[in-house]
């Protein structure tokens, strides 16, 4: 149920076009996953527009999401309170907007809606952020048990969100289809069909399928007349190195691609396999078929959202534990998946 709102909240008219401004989260799988907010806003308000406020690196994905009509860098180092800069964003951004809405759960991120005085401020109780938000949520974690359940339900109304009983519309990336030829021509990409690879997870190591089987899992496709591509970020290049060396038609473009163009990359894979990660939900929104690896994170809590996808998760008594670093020192929820189930599930 919703907290009383504070004296200085307003009564604005939602349902005459209103302007939203959504604060966006800092990772990339929650950018996508906040798109299903942004499409259940449009269904429920025809005519509304929606501002997203997000890291500048984020810009490239909302421009893929049709229901975004603007997009806004807020440019703050990781750990950063960035006072000026919030308040130069906010100030640039006084009158424009009716209702604000925060999916962060940290004060800083409510800071820019409350400076910029947007009448209505929703968000999830936290941080002692009383005073900044004047639509406050209180966060059930039973029933909203999922990370996009989360972002949907601030775009509802409080008695309907906190029910949990509602839809959740999947993310859908627009691809660029004229780009992918040249992409395949620039990076020397090759004509044989590519089963993509994301050994990367940026929470931690005890997301992380091993090295290993991503290699030897990578033989075994191109014996089949595969191509296997490798994405991530220019942290997961070491990575990119150890699956793809020596290999032919194994092709490491970790760090050598934009965001936008491992969008239009992953759309053009037959499948991918990969661990909970960011680009797993990239791929999930542009429809590409999905082996998904989970260990220490749960397919419960952050699923890939599409109906085009294969679960790979043992349920060991120890797993989830949502730790960064095995606590018990041996991976087990992740080492005792072998490539060969995941060889058998790609060809099924």
């Amino acid at each position: 149920m919703a907290d009383s709102p504070v004296a200085d909240a307003k009564v604005v008219d939602i349902d005459a076009a209103p302007r939203f401004l959504v604060v966006g989260p800092s990772w990339v799988g929650d950018m996508v996953m906040a798109q299903s907010l942004f499409i259940t806003l449009k269904r429920r308000h025809p005519g509304a527009t929606i501002g997203v406020l997000a890291p500048g690196w984020s810009l490239p994905i909302l421009e893929r999401m049709p229901e975004v009509d603007e997009a806004i860098a807020l440019d703050v180092k990781h750990g950063e309170f960035g006072w000026k800069t919030r308040r130069e964003v906010a100030r640039s951004l006084k009158g424009r907007f009716d209702h604000a809405i925060v999916l962060p759960r940290s004060l800083k991120a409510a800071l820019v809606p409350f400076l910029a005085g947007i009448p209505r401020r929703t968000g999830f109780t936290g941080e002692q952020r009383y005073v900044l938000l004047n639509d406050r949520r209180r966060l059930d974690k039973t029933v909203l048990d999922q990370t996009v359940k989360r972002f949907v339900a601030l775009g509802l109304d409080a008695r309907v969100a906190a029910s949990g009983d509602f839809e959740t519309p999947h993310p859908r990336l627009r691809v660029d289809t004229a780009r992918q030829p040249a992409l395949r021509g620039e990076l020397a990409l090759g004509e044989r069909p590519a089963i993509g690879m994301m050994p990367g997870a940026e929470y931690g190591p005890a997301k992380q399928w091993p090295l290993d089987y991503f290699r030897e899992l990578a033989e075994s496709l191109i014996a089949r007349g595969y191509a296997v591509w490798v994405l991530g970020g220019p942290k997961d290049a070491e990575a990119g190195g150890v699956i793809t060396q020596g290999l032919d038609h194994a092709h490491d473009l970790c760090g050598k691609t934009r965001l936008a163009d491992a969008v239009d990359l992953l759309a053009a894979c037959q499948q991918v396999v990969t661990n909970d990660s960011g680009l797993m939900h990239v791929a999930a929104a542009v429809g590409t078929r999905i082996q998904a690896l989970y260990g220490s994170s749960s397919p419960a809590y952050t699923p890939p959202l599409t109906d085009n996808a294969d679960i790979h998760y043992l349920a060991l008594s120890c797993s989830p534990c949502f730790e960064r670093t095995c606590p018990l020192g041996h991976r087990n929820c992740l080492k005792q998946m072998s490539p060969e189930s995941v060889l058998m599930k790609l060809h099924t």
